[in-house]
């Protein structure tokens, strides 16, 4: 979560933690409004690059510092 770039995260935005899902699952609400971003960018102070600290933004948002990392599960076997 350390990277150049804030990264775009499935849950929406809440003020707080208070009725989060407690099991690992999103936290996505009927309409969806504003998302959830995480990190730091290029463009922040240092006191800001760590995985919880957390701001928000449209999904029609567009900037320079602000992707999405991908992420693929690999079946482990012989």
């Amino acid at each position: 979560m350390h990277d150049n770039i804030w990264e775009w995260v499935e849950d929406d935005w809440h003020d707080d933690y208070e009725g989060a899902p407690t099991d690992g699952r999103a936290w996505i609400d009927e309409p969806r409004a504003a998302r959830v971003v995480r990190g730091c960018s290029w463009n922040d102070f240092a006191q800001f690059c760590r995985s919880a600290y957390r701001s928000n933004d449209t999904p029609d948002g567009r900037y320079d510092d602000v992707g999405f990392r991908l992420a693929r599960s690999v079946a482990l076997g012989p």
